[in-house]
């Protein structure tokens, strides 16, 4: 079923009244891949009774009071993205087109979306139910963060949104909880994976740098962000507190992660895969296009690249779905009056780490001082790519599935670290999973750019893509590599994007499309680079490119002459 969003669709499930009202940025897709939906399905799974605003009129209280006032809480987020970024190239150009609008025009979601809809709600409802802040806005901007689009360090969007409590983290054990608690009238101020406000300073955890003088001095803010980042994994975090004004942002540690079990239940309770009927009357979704039958095998990642906020919001450490429960849920997927035999995707945040994980970190969290695949990958992750070609076999002998393929970005040097099941994992994607083009992320190839990302060397790019030409060659294949790359990152000058476009014309034989320049979004590591001007962890001085013209002349050095290809065809993607 679909989350009601009318009073009409209440009635019809015989609700008079409703326990939770999720509002978001987005549209209404009911699917398991849209955050605000699987908040809502786990809720209704629970028993409690949930509907749905999304993109509300701001002008106005009708729009947001069209299901009447709920019970328990009102649920707010920005949507799958932070607003800033949605709405806004890395230019600052307001963005035209928008994928999870009905219609594809980008005219509904409001800047800072989660102290819109709170200060709406509280407009129009006054002494209401609690309000509680969710999504990857919210989580990325829970304590004293540096926004780029006002140039200035910002304290808590608790705060400012005049929400309740904060929930960050993917968050449905911790709403589920929540929820509980708020109906039988218990405390919640001890619940993870949540942030609070208090006029009191907290009797524990351990305290951050005011937000006065984090906003104040560099130095406090990275000191400020290298706590946050280290209390950010469930297993080895303590409670954190932070003086925001004359009050306190109380930031409890982060919620279990859920077992495999959970998550099967998560993405299996029933979703529609569908934009719901109030919204798809105002348009086509073009993000259906690539999630309607697309599988999520996991979440988290351990990467860990600089420029990313994988890390901070789904945490370092993978949760794995059963196979069992994937090959339920694409069996369902067969049964869509939509579905033509092809799954999309299978995959997650980086699609070959499902079934890699470390037994020290389950035990004990991630290490402090040391990462997982960088520099290179390290001797206690057991890289070993059998149980994905094991689950890509099965998927692909479900009845009425004619292919599946790998549309997520993989980690190539994950591919060369297996010595077990690397060559047998390229060929699987050779072979069958790859839709015209593989995606990875080499993103530069300047080593002393790509530390500052976070990503092994270029000599591991430079072998993985002979070993994927020989490969090809193998199978008789022509297939095709999708490379991306960033231009104005953190240490990176116009110099170094001239010597990538060398590269690409040298050794990948194509001239890059996909180059982005670096935005700085909350809570990274490279934002806090961009901040300071200085390396992560070390310190080191970098060069910085902050003005609108540079940034711009960093990209056009690599995509402007992408007419003159050597290899490929730019419509479809570059030839390997």
């Amino acid at each position: 079923m679909f989350l009601p969003t009318t009073k009409k669709e209440m009635n019809a499930l015989g609700w008079k009244d409703l326990d939770v009202i999720l509002v978001t940025g987005d549209t209404y897709i009911d699917s398991p891949h849209i955050g605000v939906s699987v908040i809502g399905k786990v809720l209704v799974d629970k028993g409690y009774r949930v509907g749905i605003i999304a993109q509300p009129d701001t002008g106005g209280g009708d729009d947001i009071g069209r299901l009447g006032e709920p019970t328990l809480f009102w649920g707010v987020t920005a949507g799958c993205m932070d607003s800033m970024i949605a709405n806004y190239t890395p230019m600052r150009k307001p963005r035209r087109r928008d994928d999870l609008t009905a219609g594809g025009r980008n005219t509904r979601r409001p800047d800072r979306a989660s102290i819109v809809y709170t200060n709406l709600i509280r407009r129009h409802f006054k002494n209401t139910a609690p309000i509680v802040l969710g999504g990857i806005e919210a989580s990325l901007r829970r304590t004293s963060h540096y926004d780029d689009w006002s140039g200035r360090i910002r304290r808590s969007v608790l705060f400012d949104a005049r929400a309740d409590i904060l929930v960050y983290g993917m968050g449905e054990q911790t709403v589920v909880e929540l929820a509980g608690r708020l109906a039988a009238g218990r405390n919640v101020k001890d619940l993870r994976g949540i942030c609070y406000i208090s006029r009191q300073r907290p009797g524990g955890g351990i305290e951050l740098p005011a937000h006065d003088s984090v906003s104040r001095d560099k130095a406090a803010f990275q000191k400020m962000f290298q706590m946050v980042y280290e209390n950010s994994d469930p297993v080895s975090a303590v409670g954190l507190f932070q003086m925001q004004d004359t009050r306190y942002l109380v930031h409890n540690p982060p919620h279990p992660l859920p077992t495999t079990e959970e998550l099967d239940r998560i993405h299996e309770i029933g979703y529609e895969r569908e934009v719901a009927p109030f919204y798809s009357r105002q348009g086509p979704v073009r993000a259906m296009e690539t999630i309607r039958f697309s599988l999520a095998t996991h979440r988290g990642c351990y990467g860990e690249c600089n420029f990313c906020a994988i890390a901070v919001h789904q945490g370092r450490t993978i949760v794995e779905r059963s196979e069992a429960s994937l090959l339920r849920e694409a069996r369902e997927m067969t049964r869509h009056p939509r579905f033509k035999g092809v799954i999309q995707d299978v995959g997650g945040p980086t699609a070959n780490m499902y079934g890699i994980e470390c037994g020290r970190k389950r035990e004990k969290g991630p290490c402090r001082n040391k990462r997982c695949l960088t520099p290179s990958p390290c001797k206690h992750l057991p890289v070993n790519h059998t149980r994905q070609i094991r689950l890509l076999e099965k998927l692909r002998q479900v009845p009425g599935v004619r292919k599946v393929f790998i549309s997520s970005g993989i980690r190539h040097d994950m591919i060369l670290a297996d010595t077990a099941a690397g060559e047998k994992y390229l060929e699987a994607l050779v072979r069958h999973h790859i839709s015209g083009q593989l995606k990875i992320a080499p993103e530069h190839c300047e080593n002393h750019v790509l530390a500052l990302m976070g990503k092994p060397g270029i000599e591991t790019t430079r072998r993985f893509i002979r070993r994927f030409r020989r490969k090809n060659r193998e199978l008789s294949k022509k297939q095709f590599l999708t490379c991306y790359f960033i231009a104005a990152y953190p240490g990176c000058t116009l110099r170094d994007m001239e010597r990538l476009k060398a590269f690409a014309r040298r050794e990948l034989h194509f001239i890059p499309e996909q180059v982005q320049i670096f935005t700085p979004s909350p809570a990274t590591i490279a934002t806090l680079m961009y901040y300071t001007e200085t390396s992560w962890p070390d310190g080191r001085p970098i060069f910085v490119e902050k003005t609108a013209a540079g940034r711009q002349k960093q990209k056009q050095a690599v995509v402007g002459g992408k007419s003159q290809l050597r290899n490929g065809d730019a419509s479809h993607g570059p030839k390997i």
